[in-house]
């Protein structure tokens, strides 16, 4: 794995532990994206809208990588995607390391999380 990545993500992930407790994992700052992503703040979300949301979260932090493109909001304002190309099979680890990568530039992007140099 990319040092660089991992330490990069290391500093987002404690950012954003100030503000939502600590514990994060991989999975709760997918959620993070897609609750900001749809864009109607924080609410009771049922099961399956927790899966939409991961998807929403995926597809947005994959978009920059042309594996998805954003097609636009249906009537209750979700956020749809259309699959632009096929990601590669890769092995848990890649999967880690594309995540953490993604979600850094997210966050670094959208100025919700600010990097202190690394030496």
């Amino acid at each position: 794995m990319d040092y660089d990545i991992e330490l990069k993500f290391q500093q987002v992930k404690s950012q954003l532990e100030l503000t939502f407790g600590e514990g994060m994992d991989l999975q709760a700052i997918l959620f993070l994206v897609g609750v900001n992503e749809l864009g109607v703040g924080y609410k009771d979300f049922s099961k399956a809208e927790k899966t939409d949301l991961l998807h929403v979260a995926i597809c947005t932090l994959l978009e920059p990588y042309g594996y998805y493109e954003f097609e636009g909001r249906d009537e209750e304002q979700w956020p749809h995607f259309k699959l632009i190309k096929e990601i590669p099979p890769i092995n848990d680890r890649e999967q880690q390391h594309l995540m953490k990568e993604a979600l850094t530039s997210y966050f670094i992007q959208n100025d919700y999380a600010h990097l202190t140099p690394t030496t």
